[in-house]
C-alpha cells in the first residue's frame, strides 16, 4: 500500500488512540492546558504595568498567549511521533496496513484537540481577569478559522519534526522554534518599540499576521492584510510539513 493512502477509518482509529493515550499521560495534559494560563498571568500581573500598549495589557497579550498553546501542544506532537518511532509502534501498524498518512493524522488531530481545549481555559481566564472581546459571531468564527488553521500547520510541522529527531528528548529540542517564535514578535510588545535589526524579523516571521489577525477580529479593530498573510503563511507551513513527512517517514522505517 503507498505510504500516502489515506484510508478514513484507520485515520479515525489512530485519532482515538493519540487522544486515550493524551489521557492517560496526565502531567502532560495538565502542562499542556495549565502552563498557557500561567503564562499569561505571569506577563499580565508582574509585566504588563510597565509595558505601554495603548490599551489593558491583559487585551493586548491574550492572541499571543493562544499561540503559545500551540506551541506547546506542537511538542508533544513531535515527542509522540518520536516514541512510536523509537519503541516499535510503527512497525506493528504497518503490519496491520496502516498507512503513514493516517498515522501522522492521528498524532496532528489529537494535537488539535488538545490546543482547542487549551485555547477554551486560556480565553476563559482572561475573561475572568479583564479581557472583554468583541461580541461579533462573524468575528469569532474568523479568528477561530485563522488560529485553527495555525494549529494545524504547526502540529503537522511538529510530527514532522518527530519523524527527523531520533530520540523524543531530541524531538522536544527540535520544537523550540516555534515556542520561541511567539516572542519576537508582536505578541508581547509592539513591534515599534523593537530595534530596527529584529523590528525586521518580527513583522515578517509567520506569526505575527496571526497574532495580528486574531488581535483585530477578537477586538473589533481593523485587521487589513493581515489575515490574508496569516493564512498565506499557515498553508505554506502545512505544504511543507506534509512534504518533510512524506519524504521522512519512508526513510525513518527503511
Amino acid at each position: 500500500m503507498s505510504e500516502l493512502t489515506v484510508r478514513p477509518m484507520h485515520a479515525v482509529v489512530m485519532v482515538g488512540r493519540c487522544v486515550r493515550l493524551s489521557r492517560r499521560n496526565i502531567d502532560a495534559l495538565l502542562t499542556s492546558l495549565l502552563l498557557p494560563v500561567i503564562l499569561m498571568l505571569l506577563f499580565v500581573y508582574l509585566f504588563g504595568g510597565a509595558i505601554e500598549t495603548g490599551s489593558a495589557y491583559v487585551t493586548y497579550v491574550v492572541p499571543g498567549v493562544l499561540l503559545l498553546c500551540a506551541g506547546f501542544g506542537a511538542a508533544g506532537t513531535a515527542v509522540s511521533v518520536t516514541t512510536d518511532l523509537t519503541n516499535g509502534m510503527i512497525e506493528r501498524l504497518r503490519t496491520m496496513d496502516v498507512g503513514a498518512t493516517s498515522i501522522l493524522a492521528g498524532h496532528v488531530v489529537a494535537s488539535v484537540a488538545r490546543n482547542t481545549v487549551s485555547t477554551v481555559l486560556v480565553l476563559g481566564v482572561a475573561v475572568a481577569i479583564g479581557f472583554r472581546p468583541a461580541v461579533a459571531p462573524l468575528r469569532w468564527l474568523a479568528a477561530a478559522g485563522v488560529l485553527l488553521l495555525f494549529l494545524l500547520a504547526v502540529s503537522w510541522l511538529s510530527a514532522a519534526f518527530g519523524l527527523l529527531a531520533r530520540t523524543p528528548e531530541a524531538a522536544n529540542g527540535y520544537t523550540f522554534l516555534v515556542m520561541f517564535l511567539p516572542y519576537p514578535s508582536s505578541a508581547f510588545v509592539p513591534v515599534e518599540t523593537m530595534p530596527s535589526w529584529l523590528r525586521g524579523f518580527a513583522e515578517h516571521q509567520p506569526v505575527t499576521p496571526v497574532i495580528e489577525s486574531l488581535r483585530g477580529l477578537l477586538l473589533d479593530t481593523p485587521v487589513g492584510t493581515a489575515p490574508t498573510q496569516a493564512a498565506a503563511w499557515c498553508l505554506g507551513l502545512l505544504a511543507l510539513a506534509m512534504l518533510l513527512s512524506a519524504l521522512l517517514f519512508p526513510r525513518r522505517i527503511a
